[in-house]
């Protein structure tokens, strides 16, 4: 199954909040829709869940162009959470799984399993308000999954989430994934993106800056940094031909060069006088792609 946005557009009076998107979304593969505040992102994820009308454009799902998708076959994680707080965990679930259609008989068994999975420090006749907030964040997650949803939008699912309880969010994304989830994923923390994303959409302003393949998009902006380790200085590495920064990140000096062409020349530099512990040409990382295409976009 694939979700499809064709032209998928929507206008506010006279401002287009999203222009034109065309995006594929594939099973067992997850997308990550990124961009600043106010670049169409949560407008997106509102079209496809129904809540908002495109001005024109088409959702294709299952191959078929619809107004929206069941909500019963959806699972958004808002980044505004709410839950009912005098409720208990179980009956918070169960109600929102009603909501999805499913019978109490059905989830209910579910409950002790989800608990456990993600750690949640609580019993399940516990009302929510007793929870801490990053258990009161697990606890919506599983309202978002538990009626086992065949697409699955999580809009900043790691905000406020400590190290520990983000590693469980990971392993329970790429849970889903096997499964054939459809998943679309919205962070701030390009790292989590480009950890848990296959595909990115770059959006600014409502438009499409940068789509594709992740490593495809990495490639094609070419290995021009370099990570350096060894008795060189920063300043006299900036003074080489072709290099465009250098950047000194604890014991190592990051070297960007205005093409990668240059790199066996700053390479044969750095080797002539002995020993070096580190040279090592590696593709941009997203935060790096992410800031130069918002900047060239500026410009």
């Amino acid at each position: 199954m694939s979700l499809k946005l064709l032209n998928l557009t929507k206008t506010f009076e006279n401002k287009e909040a999203v222009k034109n998107l065309n995006i594929e979304m594939k099973e067992k593969r997850t997308l990550g829709i990124i961009g600043q505040n106010g670049s169409g992102k949560t407008t997106t994820f509102r079209m496809i869940l129904g809540l908002l009308k495109p001005t024109y454009g088409e959702i294709i799902w299952k191959g078929k162009a619809i107004t929206h998708i069941n909500p019963d076959a959806i699972g958004y994680l808002p980044e505004e959470r709410g839950l009912y707080s005098d409720m208990t965990i179980e009956d918070q679930l169960l109600f929102f799984a009603e909501l999805k259609g499913k019978k109490r008989k059905e989830i209910s068994p579910q409950i002790d399993g989800w608990l456990e999975r993600l750690a949640v420090k609580g019993k399940k006749k516990d009302k929510i308000k007793t929870l801490s907030k990053g258990n009161q964040q697990k606890i919506q997650l599983i309202s978002t999954i538990i009626h086992k949803p065949e697409i699955v939008i999580l809009d900043e699912p790691f905000s406020g989430l400590d190290p520990v309880n983000a590693e469980l969010l990971k392993d329970t994304i790429f849970e889903l994934k096997k499964k054939g989830t459809t998943l679309i994923f919205s962070s701030h923390r390009m790292d989590h993106v480009e950890e848990l994303c296959d595909d990115i959409c770059l959006l600014q302003n409502g438009t499409s800056l940068l789509k594709g393949d992740i490593n495809e998009i990495k490639s094609k902006f070419g290995k021009k940094k370099i990570i350096l380790r060894s008795h060189h200085q920063e300043h006299e590495i900036n003074n080489l031909p072709g290099v465009e920064s250098v950047n000194k990140v604890s014991d190592k000096l990051i070297i960007y060069l205005k093409d990668q062409s240059y790199r066996e020349s700053v390479f044969e530099y750095v080797v002539k006088d002995g020993f070096v512990e580190t040279f090592s040409a590696e593709t941009p990382n997203l935060e790096e792609i992410f800031k130069a295409k918002v900047g060239e976009k500026n410009e």
